[in-house]
């Protein structure tokens, strides 16, 4: 049986890739911060975010342009605003 072919979207794939830029940088700026303390408090709270970008970048590579991948972007833009909106880089 052939295998089928997974959908494509332009438009998330720049997404996906301006996602993962989004993660370098903050991840970078994390890694800058000074205090021990409050570092693992920003690495904690950043989970969430990191958890969903790999997940729809990883999704996006095996199965495709879907309702999944649809809504795992818009669960990564929604915990990125909710990390920007509770601390400051």
């Amino acid at each position: 049986m052939a295998k089928r072919r997974r959908k494509l979207s332009p438009e998330l794939e720049k997404n996906i890739s301006l996602a993962k830029k989004q993660i370098e940088l903050i991840t970078a700026i994390i890694h800058d911060i000074d205090e021990d303390d409050i570092q693992e408090e920003y690495k904690s709270a950043f989970l969430p975010v990191m958890s969903a970008y790999m997940s729809l970048d990883q999704m996006y590579k095996d199965v495709g342009f879907n309702e999944d991948t649809a809504s795992l972007h818009k669960l990564y833009l929604t915990n990125l605003d909710k990390f920007k909106n509770e601390y400051e880089l």
